[in-house]
């Protein structure tokens, strides 16, 4: 939802059709947002969907209503949210989702600076590397588990032909 307060700000300031579907959409990422952190200081996810059930209804019919809206960039983007509705909500009803993407972009912090910092790869054998190691690295720091232990494991096992460890917890 942060990244869709940018695009509404951009509808708006397109002006014409555009700015009433930007306007509504950063009222809905603003009550969506207070409504949030409501329920994180404290607040029961019953009344998180009682307050923002009613909120997504409006949005859903307003954004039919976008996706026939005469500015293209507007209808485009009001038809694409439309597609991918019901994936906007799915923090209101599991346990352990947020209306961010915070967490999954500062996992993925260390990869994107590597690859600015190393130029990206150069063959498609160093790309899997690349991909294999640091989804290795960012799972067992999840895990709280010793990076560099795995690895020297991982090492010994693929020199002696054994089965490497597993990242999966507890096996």
């Amino acid at each position: 939802m942060v990244h869709l307060k940018r695009d509404f700000q951009k509808l708006v300031d397109r002006g014409g059709a555009a700015r009433e579907y930007g306007e509504l959409g950063l009222g809905v990422v603003s009550i969506l947002f207070h409504e949030w952190h409501l329920f994180r200081g404290g607040g029961s996810r019953a009344a998180l969907r009682r307050e923002l059930e009613p909120l997504r209804d409006l949005m859903r019919g307003w954004l039919g209503e976008g996706a026939r809206c005469p500015d293209a960039k507007a209808a485009a983007l009001c038809g694409n949210l439309l597609d991918v509705e019901p994936a906007l909500w799915t923090f209101l009803y599991h346990e352990g989702v947020e209306p961010t993407n915070n967490h999954i972009e500062r996992l993925l912090r260390p990869g994107v600076l590597w690859r600015k910092n190393a130029f990206g790869c150069h063959s498609e054998a160093g790309c899997r590397f690349v991909e294999r190691i640091l989804t290795a690295v960012q799972t067992l720091r999840l895990q709280q588990r010793p990076v560099l232990e795995f690895l020297q494991q991982s090492l010994a096992a693929h020199r002696n032909g054994h089965p490497a460890p597993s990242l999966l917890p507890g096996q």
